[in-house]
């Protein structure tokens, strides 16, 4: 069990992952984009963490191999994604809780989505959990393949240039910012998190505002 948590830990630090090696870190993309249970993976940071070690050398590929790879890893994802919630259809929605999944993951999923449109399939790949959830939604709405793909296109071209090319080139510029990772990862997930924690925070607003009415 202890081995498991270890294991588990692992797979949420970026440095760990980027250890193991350049074709990892292409899987560990594709499942936080695309299984519902890689919510938990740390795609922003990662993505400019590999960013940032590609600028030193830290990760033996050159910049280009990296970003073309993440687009690609990220693209395949929300594939699978939207595949899967096309297949599950409405049983995602009655799915009980477990460690892996939790049925507010997907209302707050359906929540960006019914805000954005298709749009959100491209905003939600800034924010943890959507980013899983919203190409899943999207599957289970049926949205129509040929628009699906485009945003599909967009939001990976769109997320893995902004987190990776933001780390290359600042550690090109800075390179003694890899001894600041920590700080620069909790800015990054604060960030990213707060939207998330509005929404959640509307969910139940709204929710004890309808149990007041009735």
């Amino acid at each position: 069990m202890d081995n498991f948590w270890e294991y588990l830990q692992n797979l949420t630090d970026a440095q760990s992952i980027i250890s193991l090696g350049f074709y990892f870190l292409l899987i560990v993309v594709f499942a936080e984009t695309g299984l519902f249970f890689g919510f938990f993976l740390p795609g922003d940071y990662l993505l400019f963490m590999s960013g940032l070690l590609c600028s030193n050398g830290g990760l033996n590929v050159s910049i280009y191999t990296l970003v073309l790879s993440l687009i690609a890893a990220g693209f395949l994802g929300n594939y699978t994604g939207y595949w899967f919630g096309y297949r599950a259809g409405p049983k995602l929605f009655r799915k009980n809780n477990s460690i892996f999944f939790k049925q507010r993951y997907v209302r707050a999923a359906e929540d960006f989505y019914t805000k954005y449109g298709g749009m959100a399939l491209v905003l939600g790949r800034f924010f943890p959990i959507i980013r899983t959830f919203a190409p899943i939604f999207a599957g289970v709405v049926k949205v129509d393949l040929r628009k699906f793909t485009l945003y599909n296109i967009i939001g990976s071209v769109a997320w893995v240039n902004t987190f990776t090319l933001t780390g290359y080139f600042l550690g090109r510029r800075y390179p003694q910012l890899k001894d600041y990772m920590e700080y620069i990862i909790i800015g990054l997930i604060i960030i990213t998190t707060i939207p998330l924690v509005i929404t959640f925070i509307k969910q139940i607003v709204t929710k004890r505002d309808v149990k007041e009415l009735k």
